[in-house]
């Protein structure tokens, strides 16, 4: 299900105009596309929060204007803190959309029973789906995952009616040896060495 935003036209454009805005709680943002003009709005920044929190991407606008968007980019600022603009694209429900969708990690790998470290190479992928479709994450499993091994794009679970645009080959995740392993192996040998030195 879409998440609602209640919207309100902006009459005022322009750097005082958002600094107003935003002091009275709410963001900037902006609707565009399917060959109509851009609207200008704005959105209770509480609501873009629960936006954000709940990873939604297709959004139904309320308020002033009645339509189906998809959110197109979040402008934070430096701090990576606070959200500062939106950009709306107007979608419908059946037409197809490519999404960046977050990779969600199940499972304990058996390579860290083994002392080996997960390490995440990519949080997220590229997915092609409609715009009612679109997941707010897609699974890997990552339980049979040994010492030196690596789950790839391939191995997603993607949900009915979701394509993989991100390559197949791109690897998600994979467990690394215990570090200093190979150097505790090296370290033995030397250790050997020098014993059978000494009794030479």
């Amino acid at each position: 299900m879409a998440e609602v935003l209640e919207v309100e036209k902006r009459e005022q454009v322009g750097s005082s105009a958002t600094q107003r805005l935003r002091r009275n709680g709410r963001i900037p943002a902006v609707l565009y596309g399917h060959g109509e003009g851009n609207e200008h709005l704005s959105v209770q920044a509480s609501q873009v929060k629960t936006l954000l929190r709940n990873h939604s991407k297709t959004v139904e606008l309320a308020g002033d204007l009645k339509e189906t968007a998809l959110v197109s980019q979040v402008q934070w600022d430096p701090l990576g803190i606070e959200v500062l603009h939106l950009d709306l694209i107007r979608v419908n429900l059946k037409e197809l959309v490519q999404v960046t969708v977050a990779v969600n990690r199940q499972g304990d790998a058996v390579g860290l029973r083994q002392g080996g470290l997960m390490v995440d190479n990519a949080h997220e992928v590229e997915v092609q789906c409609s715009a009612g479709q679109i997941p707010e994450s897609i699974t890997l499993d990552v339980a049979d995952l040994g010492v030196g091994e690596q789950k790839t794009a391939a191995d997603l679970d993607l949900p009915e009616g979701v394509t993989l645009v991100t390559p197949s080959d791109t690897v998600i995740a994979h467990v690394e040896a215990p570090k200093g392993a190979a150097a505790g192996a090296s370290g033995d040998s030397d250790a050997d060495g020098d014993s059978k030195e000494e009794e030479g």
